[in-house]
């Protein structure tokens, strides 16, 4: 599948990532072979295949919602690299 220079441009920006120069064109041949990739996966026959909802056919196993003990604040705290009067003292991020 074709995939052009500004196919690759738009979905970096759609991610926000910031491309070097000499990224841009491994990333547009890589792009291009997952396409032809999942383009190849239609060729597939698979008529009168049923969908897969589970592997083995059986539920999976669930384990009873039991409240545990917690740790107490002393213990919450104990490897904190900075606390201040029963907190976690994180740095200001706004």
């Amino acid at each position: 599948m074709e995939v052009t220079r500004e196919d690759v441009l738009r979905c970096a920006a759609l991610a926000h990532l910031n491309l070097q120069e000499e990224e841009i064109e491994p990333m547009r041949l890589a792009m291009a072979q997952m396409l032809t990739h999942a383009a190849s996966l239609d060729e597939l026959p698979l008529d009168g295949v049923e969908p897969l909802l589970l592997s083995h056919g059986q539920p999976l196993p669930r384990r009873a919602d039991v409240p545990l003990e917690g740790f107490t604040q002393a213990e919450a705290l104990a490897n904190a690299p900075a606390q201040d009067r029963g907190h976690f003292v994180v740095p200001k991020v706004l």
